[in-house]
């Protein structure tokens, strides 16, 4: 399968109140329905996806760069609010109206945080990082992931700034390539493809790891939010194929289970990268939502 990852049309920015910028990729037609793309670990928002359909959908795709990733101004002291917060901004900035969401990866936290604060119409979580933590999806954890969410719960600053001193763009490549299944290794492998993400990661840690390291603690430790409390429409896209022990050990089956308005898909002969491969039904389903 071929897959389409263009660059981004255009690039944008804000000054935030506090002086940091905040910076973002789009894609689509300009004053189409507004979809914010929280991307995964580590990535600034220079890959997309779903570009080929974008116009026909009418979909203005707008991948954020997380505070201290690609051209975000870094946030120290960045929260699961904090960032809600920025994305407000933006969203005021530009007078988007009835945004939705997408979170890939590690990114489904962060559209999840949009929801809460009912910024969001709709929310669709695509191979997302499940709330590890949690005690029927801990047990189904690799030890080593589970040890790894043990301390960053247990010292949270302390296991910061071990990551931001250890970790790098091909680092996280590697992890990536490493833990996924054949058929995603087939995809993010591709000529062209590989490309663009790993030149999402480079530009991702381009201040350093810092901005990775925040959003690994944020993600690891105890998710702040009201489940029931989640009022709007939430898809969740998994591929039963999907070999990576920080998406969702049992697909999403349990998360589903604790949000009021969920649709749980798995697709049996997919993977992590259903993103990509499933990208015009992500997001005719995510738009009919709102």
């Amino acid at each position: 399968m071929t897959i389409i990852v263009g660059a981004p049309e255009r690039r944008r920015e804000i000054k935030l109140q506090d002086g940091r910028t905040l910076a973002w990729s789009e894609w689509g037609p300009e004053e189409g329905s507004p979809v914010l793309f929280c991307t995964g670990a580590g990535m600034s928002g220079t890959l997309g996806f779903g570009h080929e359909h974008l116009e026909e959908l009418g979909v203005t795709l707008l991948a954020v760069d997380r505070p201290g990733l690609g051209s975000s101004s870094h946030d120290p002291h960045k929260t699961f609010e904090s960032w809600a917060s920025d994305i407000d901004a933006l969203i005021s900035a530009h007078s988007l109206v009835d945004p939705v969401a997408l979170g890939f990866s590690q990114g489904g936290p962060f559209a999840l945080a949009l929801a809460t604060k009912h910024l969001v119409k709709a929310v669709a979580l695509v191979s997302a990082q499940d709330d590890l933590g949690h005690p029927a999806i801990k047990s189904l954890l690799p030890e080593q992931v589970a040890g790894m969410i043990d301390s960053a719960r247990a010292d949270p600053a302390g296991f910061e700034a071990w990551m931001a001193g250890m970790a790098t763009d091909e680092f996280l490549w590697t992890l990536i390539r490493d833990m996924s299944a054949p058929v995603d290794r087939a995809i993010y492998e591709a000529p062209g493809f590989a490309e663009r993400y790993r030149g999402c990661l480079r530009e991702g840690f381009s201040q350093g790891a810092q901005g990775y390291a925040r959003d690994l603690v944020i993600a690891l430790n105890e998710w702040p939010f009201r489940f029931e409390e989640i009022s709007v429409p939430v898809d969740l896209w998994y591929g039963a194929l999907d070999t990576s022990p920080v998406h969702s050990p049992d697909f999403g089956k349990t998360l589903a289970s604790r949000l009021p308005r969920a649709s749980l898909i798995v697709a049996e002969d997919e993977g992590s990268s259903i993103l990509w491969t499933r990208s015009r039904e992500i997001l005719q389903k995510l738009l009919a939502q709102k």
